[in-house]
């Protein structure tokens, strides 16, 4: 397997996916800014998506992949009806979970929103959009199963494509609103269920080769569907705790005007790097790495464990850094039109900023936490992610007053690094870790291409200084062309100094 060409096509279909997303909230901050109907929207679409991401982004496959390995290792039909038990019974608990969120959506608003209790109009209309937008749990919870069955087969690309359907259905649906003079953020709510459909019968049709489920409601929980269930919800809130703590960051900025809208749209702009750095990565080093362990090939184990934190490094340090260095010129050029003001774009360029620090981290805890989980260990990443969580809500609540809503990306990227540093510190002890000896050499010709990098695209933001500003209607053409001739110039220096070639990341060792 080579790492670096598999990620490349999670990458590929993932980043035209990210793309579609920044056409998709373009259009929503022309057409909604950072107004209350943006904010109720957010904030509905806040629940169903971060278990969207919880579940699409490596979470139900860290708890699935090394059972569903293990099951086929012994026998393909084992390995059968432990995929048909899993799934009957998250039909179940899906729909069980639904239900009830519609029932109870005002208090499920509340408890993500609590600022919102202050303006009637905001908390109703949430709540209404809210109840529209929870289908899509039930929908994109079971396609992240039918992607676990194609990323065990090592088929990664479908289940990379199958979110651009999402953004699709919300792009047309902004679309046919502005034509027709309709409703912007009832329709978008409707777009979201509509579409978690759609992906889901997507999946179920690319999956047919390598699995035909079979519907049952009577089902038999076995010692490893058990074992499976048992597993999964630790790994819900140890994969996921990037989500976990934007959610918990969503509950307090609910308190500020506006500052929900500001931390979507910068969320937004880092989540494109995190999904190569951290979570193509993770979701296909996962099987291998299973696979490995399961056949105790204890020499491949350590080398795709290397091999994935320094691709992982590559591609999370130069966004890092060009995050921090031209937060408001991005933010202006992506967002900066229509109702999204030159104060939205200042405000949401702070949190940016913020968010760039921790962006490493960020990638880093998706890669260490399947160092883990791969050996069927969820207790330790959950106690881990546990400290994550209350680390990031203590900062939070203690300066949110004082310094206002930015202190949640800045408790964000903290309280992560601290998880980065007890995930590495543990995983040396249990011994589950070395670094190979060439690993400190490819990171040292890494940061030279950095610096080399940072110091281009800082002058060039000075060059072009007139150019970026935010009354300039073709400011995003000047950053596109700024982004391609340094991540250029620093992918050209990688590949130069030896570190970004196919051949480096190939991981299967005889």
């Amino acid at each position: 397997m080579n790492l670096l060409s598999s990620a490349s096509v999670f990458s590929f279909y993932t980043l035209v996916s990210r793309l579609l997303g920044y056409l998709r909230d373009i259009l929503i901050a022309v057409f909604l800014g950072a107004s209350i109907y943006a904010d109720a929207f957010f904030v509905a679409f806040r629940l169903p998506n971060t278990f969207r991401r919880l579940f699409a982004e490596g979470v139900f496959n860290a708890a699935f992949i090394p059972n569903y390995i293990e099951a086929k290792l012994n026998n393909k039909n084992e390995g059968k009806k432990f995929a048909d038990d899993v799934l009957n019974l998250l039909v179940i608990v899906l729909l069980i979970i639904v239900f009830l969120v519609e029932i109870f959506t005002p208090t499920f608003v509340y408890l993500i929103a609590p600022g919102f209790t202050e303006e009637t109009m905001k908390f109703d209309l949430a709540v209404a959009l809210t109840r529209i937008t929870f289908p899509f749990l039930f929908f994109v919870s079971l396609s992240s199963f039918f992607s676990g069955i194609l990323n065990t087969n090592n088929k990664f690309a479908a289940a990379a494509a199958a979110p651009i359907i999402l953004n699709i259905f919300l792009i047309l649906s902004l679309i046919i609103s502005n034509f027709f003079n309709f409703n912007f953020e009832t329709n978008l709510s409707y777009a979201v269920s509509l579409a978690g459909f759609f992906q889901l019968i997507f999946l179920i049709f690319c999956t047919k080769r390598y699995y035909k489920p079979s519907i049952n409601f009577k089902v038999k929980i076995n010692a490893k569907v058990r074992f499976f269930f048992k597993k999964l919800l630790p790994s819900i809130f140890s994969s996921g705790v990037t989500q976990i703590n934007i959610l918990v960051g969503t509950i307090i900025a609910s308190f500020e005007a506006g500052a929900v809208s500001y931390l979507y749209y910068a969320d937004r702009i880092y989540q494109i790097n995190l999904a190569i750095a951290g979570i193509a990565i993770g979701t296909v080093m996962l099987p291998e790495l299973s696979k490995n362990i399961k056949k105790k090939n204890f020499k491949n184990v350590m080398s795709i464990q290397n091999k994935s934190l320094e691709l992982c490094m590559l591609f999370s340090l130069p966004a890092c850094f060009g995050l921090i260095v031209a937060s408001e010129e991005i933010v202006s050029a992506l967002f900066g039109y229509g109702s999204f003001r030159e104060e939205n774009v200042i405000q949401t360029a702070q949190a940016l900023k913020y968010f760039g620090y921790g962006v490493p981290a960020f990638a880093l805890i998706k890669v260490l936490s399947n160092f883990l989980f791969a050996r069927d260990n969820t207790k330790v990443p959950f106690y881990i992610s546990v400290f994550i969580v209350f680390l990031n809500i203590l900062i939070s609540l203690t300066y949110f007053k004082e310094v206002g809503f930015v202190i949640i990306p800045i408790a964000t990227s903290i309280s992560t690094w601290a998880g980065v540093l007890t995930y590495s510190i543990l995983l040396i002890k249990f011994k589950y870790f070395s670094f190979e000896s060439t690993f400190s050499f490819n990171l040292l010709k890494v940061v030279i291409s950095l610096v080399i990098m940072t110091l281009a695209l800082y002058y060039s933001i000075n060059f072009f200084e007139d150019k970026l500003i935010y009354s300039n209607y073709y400011k995003s053409i000047y950053l596109i062309t700024i982004i391609i001739l340094t991540a250029g110039i620093y992918l050209l220096l990688a590949r130069l100094l030896g570190v970004f070639r196919l051949k480096n990341f190939i991981t299967n060792k005889k």
